[in-house]
């Protein structure tokens, strides 16, 4: 039952931020199916102090003029403008007539008839079952509740209450799928997949090494994404302060106060780099990490990193979550610094260019393509059936 031929609009992110499960999962999904996706409800009130949440306001104003930007053959992005106000009333209210609206001439300019609505975000809650669609799908990326830059108790309501509307729930970890299943029967495992082709570049050698990495001491202690509250910082100072003569490289952008990183001379903070650059760090890493700090949202994530890292043949160490576990053949888990000091000597020791080629070969069947095959399935299995209900209702008799 493959999903193909199927028009989808989608609540995401901002597609121009690095790619995430949304991007992969879309692009993914237009392979077969037209797909509108929309720039859309935040998950807090914007801060307006901030020159980051000013900036994606003007870019939001800005791109309500322009008409949606085909960015490959069957996929469509958009920025509707809505309130920025996800918790109030008012907002939400004028949101729906501003959607409703603007969805329908983008459907109807992209001849979009029946539609499927996906969003990744719980804010999205009020807006599905009004826009017209035929199946409702809430895609689960996170503990959302348990961000500090949002209203957790208003968020925890808004999340059960899609739980709830939707037709099918995607959870990202079985932590999130034993959370969200009591909300619907139709919840399941969706664990991210990896873009493979793309990060066993590292094994090749004719990728060159990134010239800002040249003259760096080996061993190379890696990370690679954005720099958040979740990241363990005090662990990454731990492994720079206790060996002096490694380098210790984060790639991804600040989210953060770095400073006490700074202090060290062997941390190099490189800021964000493109996604296609991404393989070419690998290949210079010795050991790529997962240094996330322990607590209720950490425990709900599925890394999408950890897949990279094991797709470029990296040794990988992190610390302990529960979706780490299942790669534990691959992936040194430690739950203390001292022992994840120790794990990433242990990676260190015991690597080489066979062990590399087997991890990598090991992610071979945990692409993006896969996984969002069966996802594909589970929604046109749940598709059918409700179909299959909405005649049965209609027969004389029924009421």
């Amino acid at each position: 039952m493959t999903m193909t031929g199927e028009n989808i609009v989608c609540f995401a992110k901002e597609w121009t931020e690095d790619p995430t499960s949304n991007n992969h999962v879309m692009r993914t999904l237009a392979r077969h199916n037209n797909v509108l996706w929309l720039n859309s409800v935040g998950t807090r009130n914007p801060d307006l102090g901030s020159g980051r949440d000013l900036r994606k306001m003007a870019r939001r104003l800005l791109g309500f003029f322009t008409p949606p930007q085909q960015v490959e053959e069957r996929l469509w992005v958009y920025s509707p403008i809505v309130l920025p106000l996800p918790y109030s009333a008012v907002a939400v209210a004028v949101n729906k007539w501003i959607l409703r609206a603007t969805i329908a001439l983008l459907r109807r300019a992209l001849g979009m008839r029946e539609f499927q609505l996906w969003t990744f975000l719980p804010t999205a809650s009020k807006y599905v079952g009004i826009l017209g669609e035929s199946l409702a799908v809430y895609y689960c990326l996170d503990e959302w509740s348990q961000f500090s830059r949002v209203d957790g108790e208003r968020i925890a309501v808004m999340e059960q209450e899609i739980c709830r509307k939707a037709d099918v729930v995607f959870a990202i970890s079985r932590t999130l799928l034993d959370r969200k299943t009591p909300y619907n029967p139709e919840t399941h495992l969706a664990t991210h997949g990896v873009d493979h082709v793309h990060f066993a570049a590292a094994l090749d050698t004719a990728t060159p090494p990134p010239a800002d990495l040249a003259g760096l001491p080996r061993p190379i202690v890696g990370f690679m994404g954005l720099i958040e509250e979740w990241i363990d910082l005090d662990l990454m100072a731990y492994v720079a302060e206790k060996r002096p003569d490694w380098s210790v490289v984060l790639v991804g952008r600040p989210a953060v106060d770095v400073s006490k990183l700074r202090r060290y001379p062997n941390v190099h903070l490189l800021g964000h780099r493109l996604y296609q650059e991404l393989p070419r760090y690998c290949k210079e890493f010795a050991v790529g990490t997962c240094p996330f700090v322990s607590n209720e949202l950490t425990r709900a994530v599925n890394p999408i990193k950890l897949r990279e890292y094991l797709s470029a043949g990296l040794p990988v160490v992190s610390t302990d979550m529960p979706a780490v576990r299942d790669y534990s053949q691959w992936c040194r888990i430690a739950t203390t610094p001292e022992a994840f000091l120790a794990a990433c000597e242990a990676a260190i020791r015991e690597d080489t260019p066979e062990r590399r080629r087997a991890c990598s070969e090991a992610m071979r069947n945990e692409t993006w393509q896969y996984k969002v095959e069966v996802l594909g399935d589970t929604v046109m299995r749940v598709k059918a059936r409700k179909m299959e209900l909405a005649r049965e209702a209609l027969l004389p008799g029924k009421t």
